[in-house]
């Protein structure tokens, strides 16, 4: 079984917010896209607060998540797996991305959302005993992958949006 790797993550100079997963999936690796699976619904939640078509072109997408105070990236740099889910991916082959650099480069940061239950899991493993963060709050969402059925896309929506314009809210008090 190969080791599939993660992709760089998507930032701009303004970044209050980090959302991030696990691993991309296959349609994700295949496409060298952040959540091109269609039935993905990462998309269809972040475009409303990116002011932009769920459809657009994926270099738009980036660019919007540019000038946003979003950033997105995995937790995990590479792993094995096989197919797209996260419990296929094999324990002890998993390697962390570099959140020191991160942290370093946006420090303005004040939350992480997980998309979805392992990259909560792993982050918590890996990264946040070996970072001081006392200062960011960590909140799960639920998953956007098509295998999180148990919600509609409605109701993940409302979540989303929810937790992520609290967040906002919370931001524009801090001086």
């Amino acid at each position: 079984m190969p080791v599939i790797h993660s992709f760089p993550p998507v930032a701009g100079s303004n970044v209050r917010i980090l959302i991030l997963g696990s691993m991309p999936g296959e349609a994700s690796l295949t496409a060298n896209q952040y959540y091109a699976h269609p039935r993905n619904a990462f998309w269809p939640i972040m475009a409303p607060l990116l002011q932009i078509q769920s459809d657009a072109p994926y270099h738009q997408k980036l660019a919007a998540l540019r000038s946003s105070p979003f950033a997105l990236w995995d937790v995990l740099k590479s792993c094995k797996r096989t197919g797209s889910l996260d419990s296929s991916i094999e324990a002890d082959t998993q390697r962390i991305n570099d959140f020191q650099s991160l942290f370093t480069q946006h420090p303005a940061i004040t939350h992480i959302f997980f998309n979805g239950g392992k990259a909560e899991t792993c982050f918590k493993r890996y990264v946040l005993s070996a970072n001081n963060l006392e200062r960011i709050t960590l909140s799960r969402l639920p998953s956007t992958s098509p295998a999180n059925a148990r919600l509609p896309l409605e109701d993940k929506a409302e979540i989303w949006h929810e937790a992520i314009n609290r967040a906002l809210a919370a931001d524009a008090l801090i001086p």
